[in-house]
């Protein structure tokens, strides 16, 4: 292992520009980073440790509801939250998936998005809730919308000297509720074979909007449109359940590996749309 740097900036403009003046990595909770510096998959040779700057290490809902999520706030806070589980309790549930305790409270949830992992668990809960990725460089602040952020296995939207800052996750329209779930080999401390979010918004009876997103079955999370619109308009009985289903299914574009072959982790996909779309209809009638 090369000799590293280390810095611990207190704010996010001396943060921007360490990352933007050297081969730097930044340090949220290191969960990933170190198992890849140890392995000389990363030719990092500064370390960024952002967990001293204010700015990303709060939790907080604004006057609109909407959830601030400083980038690194620890897993543990995120899914131990009573108001982030009550308001978005996808997310929580997804975050409460990511490793042992011990991983929890280092780990972050941005640090789970930018590692790029296909299967990352809190990446399809964020996309199924339209998150917003704040991201700062040298010059400007920008957003990226959460379903764009990865672009490919392990690679990001971020540019040299840009630091994602914040997720935003808006509020929830009223009667609208979500849910992930995911499939592992064991019970518990694996990564996903499939990985399935939803959010869904009733009108009475029907489906008056939705959002599903599918982890481990492509490059990146897919955004299933169609298995979302066949649920829209819909009484979401059994018959839309499969339609969303099999849509979801034909979005799938999996891989075959050591885990799990192709056909069945297509078939899985559409097992888990069904159930994670029912367990956010029912949380969504129980809170209406």
């Amino acid at each position: 292992m090369h000799e590293i740097r280390y810095s611990a900036p207190r704010s996010v403009a001396d943060a921007v520009e360490l990352l933007a003046a050297n081969d730097a990595r930044v340090l949220a909770g290191g969960t990933d980073l170190l198992i890849q510096l140890r392995a000389g998959a990363s030719p990092a040779r500064h370390l960024v440790d952002v967990k001293r700057i204010p700015e990303l290490t709060t939790l907080a809902f604004d006057d609109t509801g909407t959830l601030h999520l400083g980038a690194a706030v620890p897993c543990c806070t995120v899914a131990e939250n009573a108001r982030v589980r009550r308001t978005f309790p996808g997310l929580a549930e997804a975050t409460a998936l990511i490793g042992s305790t011990q991983i929890q409270n280092r780990a972050t949830v941005a640090g789970n998005l930018c590692n790029g992992s296909p299967a990352a668990d809190t990446t399809p809960a964020l996309v199924a809730l339209a998150a917003v990725c704040v991201v700062q460089g040298r010059d400007a602040r920008r957003e990226v919308p959460a379903a764009d952020f990865v672009v490919a296995p392990g690679q990001t939207a971020l540019q040299r000297g840009e630091l994602l800052v914040e997720l935003r996750v808006p509020a929830p329209a009223p009667h609208t509720a979500d849910a992930y779930q995911r499939l592992i080999p064991r019970s518990e401390m694996d990564i996903a074979v499939v990985g399935v979010a939803a959010s869904v918004t009733l009108d009475g009876d029907r489906c008056a909007d939705a959002r599903v997103a599918l982890g481990a079955v492509g490059p990146t999370v897919l955004v299933a449109h169609d298995a979302a619109r066949a649920l829209v308009g819909s009484s979401l009985d059994d018959a839309a359940l499969e339609h969303a289903a099999e849509a979801a299914r034909a979005a799938a574009k999996p891989i075959t590996d050591m885990r799990a072959p192709a056909d069945y982790r297509r078939e899985i996909t559409g097992v888990l749309v069904r159930r994670v779309v029912t367990e956010a209809v029912r949380r969504a009638r129980r809170g209406a």
